[in-house]
């Protein structure tokens, strides 16, 4: 897999098709201020129930990290290290969290796409780590190289993905000891928004980091000066976090990057079979990293994630866009604002299938997240099976929502200044009349409201006269457009030839070590 996985795009025949007309008409970058007010599910007494529970176990039980680094820093800042349990009082807890930024931007190599975490803001990423993927045509298969730049290029093409997270599929073609520079140098080149590294490994770590430093054009020192990157990592459930996901994170802390810190917690599995119980682990297991991320730079930028839902009892299988998974995000997102951190939710569901199912538990989970006050939304478009597909027909759909939650949070629609209410349009028409020609309208009908591009709101005649495609066969369609129209977003040359030659290189020397 050597450099002739690094291809140039564009040229004479791209700027042809630059011209040529968009295959739908997509709403612009925007990312969403959410004004409602969250969903409080828990009163006050609820709330510091909950904190109490975090607390006892990080105080009595202890969360195991197994980084001899983490434990050592941990051990010097004053807490009790016992092997590899590590125990820290509540003082010391809150004492470390008021170091973290209630709100932060990251800015990725296109200013233009910088992100904003914490308070109202509200950014979605596209479809992370799935194994495999699916459409219509081919079936669910194994990820590949070719389908992972698919994605990648869904994830440039739609405004309403705000950042480029983790592997959209995992590209099993390409073997792990080079896989991220392969997929580095397509992310940074065919996107030039926010991106995401992986905690799995130093080599990694540190290669990504340079890599996003190159594509950016900035030395080092202007570059590590504001975020510009992020990792995500997870705990070990229960009460764990391991070696890998810890040495990644320490080094963005060290460097003041951004890091995402969501245990994944299923209750009844790896987690309290109550939700109470599970939110309380979760929020335990969450803090304990982030409080060593404050210990190693106070001021880290972090984001406390919650992936809180639950198994089938008569399976084993985790599910989402439950009941229970909604209310724990509420729950969660009432947490997060007791303490004072941005904080990450995800649109899951577990149908096979881009079907009714898939909607209705990605429906739960998005509007769980709207009304949680939640700022960032991972696997917000194109996530099928409990997070194994990534599907193409899945990630249109998905976007389909996304803009709808988009023009929900305007506040053109509750406007209630005298044109929003329009009495005098009222008085035109009288009780006689309609309103499809009056000025008022006249001067707003384009805008007024949301226009799909993918909803069918024709009547049955016409959907059926047109072949009776129901929303998969449309997004079908709709995909297969946008990849053959795509065109990478500018990169200068000279940046784009250092950041191949840093791949040559790195993939020459091995890249990171494996034991296979």
């Amino acid at each position: 897999m050597g450099d002739r996985l690094i291809r140039r795009h564009g040229g004479r025949a791209g700027n042809a098709r630059r011209d040529s007309p968009r295959t739908i008409a997509q709403m612009p970058w925007a990312p969403p201020i959410n004004i409602d007010r969250p969903t409080e599910p828990l009163d006050e007494g609820g709330v510091a129930a909950i904190h109490d529970c975090a607390m006892r176990i990080l105080e009595e039980l202890g969360i195991e990290f197994l980084n001899d680094t983490a434990r050592e820093i941990l051990r010097k800042a004053g807490c009790t290290v016992n092997g590899d349990n590590v125990r820290m009082g509540r003082d010391f807890v809150m004492a470390h969290l008021a170091h973290a930024p209630a709100e932060f931007t990251i800015t990725p190599r296109n200013p233009d796409h910088a992100i904003t975490l914490g308070g109202k803001n509200m950014v979605f990423v596209n479809v992370s780590s799935p194994p495999n993927a699916m459409d219509l045509d081919r079936g669910r298969r194994v990820g590949d190289f070719e389908t992972f730049r698919d994605f990648m290029k869904l994830t440039q093409y739609f405004n309403c993905i705000h950042v480029a997270g983790g592997y959209p599929v995992e590209p099993v073609d390409i073997h792990a000891s080079v896989r991220h520079l392969h997929c580095l140098y397509e992310k940074l080149t065919l996107t030039d928004k926010v991106v995401h590294a992986y905690s799995l490994g130093t080599e990694r770590v540190e290669d990504v980091l340079e890599m996003a430093r190159i594509a950016s054009g900035l030395p080092a020192e202007d570059f590590f000066a504001k975020p510009r990157l992020y990792t995500n990592i997870n705990s070990s459930s229960p009460l764990k976090h391991d070696w890998p996901m810890l040495d990644g994170a320490m080094r963005f802390a060290r460097r003041g990057q951004p890091v995402i810190v969501t245990p994944f917690t299923l209750a009844g599995a790896m987690a309290p079979v109550t939700m109470a119980g599970a939110v309380a682990q979760s929020v335990a297991e969450g803090l304990a990293a982030i409080v060593l991320l404050q210990i190693i730079n106070p001021g880290t930028p972090v984001v406390l994630g919650t992936f809180t839902s639950n198994v089938d009892m008569r399976t084993g299988a985790p599910a989402f866009g439950t009941p229970e998974y909604m209310r724990a995000t509420q729950m969660t997102g009432q947490m997060a604002r007791f303490y004072g951190i941005p904080l990450r939710a995800s649109n899951a569901c577990a149908s096979n299938a881009p079907d009714a199912q898939a909607m209705w538990e990605s429906m739960n989970s998005l509007w769980s997240a709207v009304q949680s006050g939640v700022n960032i939304v991972y696997h917000a478009a194109g996530w099928l099976e409990g997070g194994l597909i990534a599907s193409y027909e899945k990630f249109v759909m998905d976007c389909e929502v996304l803009q709808q939650i988009q023009r929900y949070m305007q506040p053109i629609i509750t406007d209630t200044s005298a044109s929003g209410l329009a009495f005098d349009a009222m008085t035109e028409v009288g009780s006689n009349g309609h309103f499809f020609g009056a000025a008022h309208t006249q001067e707003r009908y384009e805008s007024a409201f949301y226009a799909p591009f993918l909803s069918d709101w024709r009547n049955f005649e016409a959907w059926e006269a047109d072949g009776s495609k129901d929303a998969a066969q449309r997004a079908n369609g709709i995909w297969k457009k946008i990849l053959a129209e795509f065109q990478p977003p500018p990169m200068d040359e000279a940046v784009r030839e250092e950041l191949a030659a840093f791949v040559a290189r790195r993939v020459a020397e091995g890249g990171a070590p494996t034991d296979f």
